[in-house]
């Protein structure tokens, strides 16, 4: 009986360590869905028991539901500036690091964007055309920074559909509720879209930089693993999935 009770004892010291995997829930910007889906199969080989729950959307309404005390435990924003102004209000556990920046491309899956330029807009049987919102989402804002830039925005308002996020408006496009779209290039690369249809990449001197930044957040600020998320963005094998994705990093040319 004794000799029982002793392995009870032991096994209750040891497999709880086993049994339960360690959790990280991470908020994103909907134009990493491809790429950090791929960051997150590599970050979880050869590390038993790491959960990464991946949740997408858009910036500007994580960066609300933060204030608000959503359970997210890293932060990665198309626009850097959310996350500095969470920070500066005490609600990230680190610094607000820079992992990207994005560009925008008119795409479609109907039209042959490859031989458009962004005044091809104006075109009659263009009766739809799909931007984020402006509102809320960075690829939105910068959107319409291109459009007034092109002396497009207000000629082009009868045409505009706005989804909640990039990859809402991808699916706009997607689903043939409008012709054409201003989307993230890290969409238009991955192969869900790419064999449906080219883009033109709208030159990155009509709008403002999409500098891109993430926190880990106070919630997250005591998890092992948020830190260990964090570094895992900055390894070779994290930088490569970015930059197949079209991603400019830090640290190296842009292309801007």
């Amino acid at each position: 009986m004794k000799r029982l009770r002793v392995l009870f004892v032991l096994c209750y010291m040891l497999f709880p360590t086993v049994a339960h995997a360690e959790k990280i829930t991470i908020a994103a910007a909907a134009d990493l869905k491809f790429a950090m889906d791929e960051i997150v199969t590599s970050f979880k080989t050869g590390r038993p028991n790491r959960e990464v729950v991946m949740i997408y959307g858009s910036s500007g309404k994580f960066q609300t539901q933060i204030q608000q005390g959503a359970p997210y435990d890293l932060y990665f924003s198309a626009d850097i500036g959310y996350p500095r102004e969470l920070a500066k209000k005490g609600f990230a556990a680190s610094e607000v690091t820079p992992y990207a920046f994005g560009r925008i491309v008119l795409w479609s899956n109907i039209m042959d964007a490859t031989k458009m330029t962004i005044a091809s807009l104006t075109d009659p049987k263009i009766t739809r055309l799909a931007i984020a919102n402006p509102k809320h989402a960075p690829y939105g804002k910068r959107a319409e920074e291109a459009l007034r830039s092109s002396g497009l925005w207000e000629r082009l308002q009868p045409k505009l559909v706005f989804g909640e996020n990039i990859a809402h408006t991808a699916q706009f496009v997607q689903t043939g509720n409008a012709q054409m779209g201003v989307i993230a290039l890290s969409l238009a690369l991955n192969p869900e879209l790419s064999k449906k249809g080219g883009y033109y990449l709208i030159p990155d001197n009509l709008h403002q930089p999409l500098e891109q930044g993430y926190i880990i957040t106070k919630i997250g600020g005591d998890k092992p693993i948020a830190r260990q998320f964090a570094d895992y963005m900055s390894s070779k094998e994290a930088r490569a999935i970015m930059a197949k994705y079209g991603f400019a990093l830090p640290g190296e040319k842009s292309g801007r």
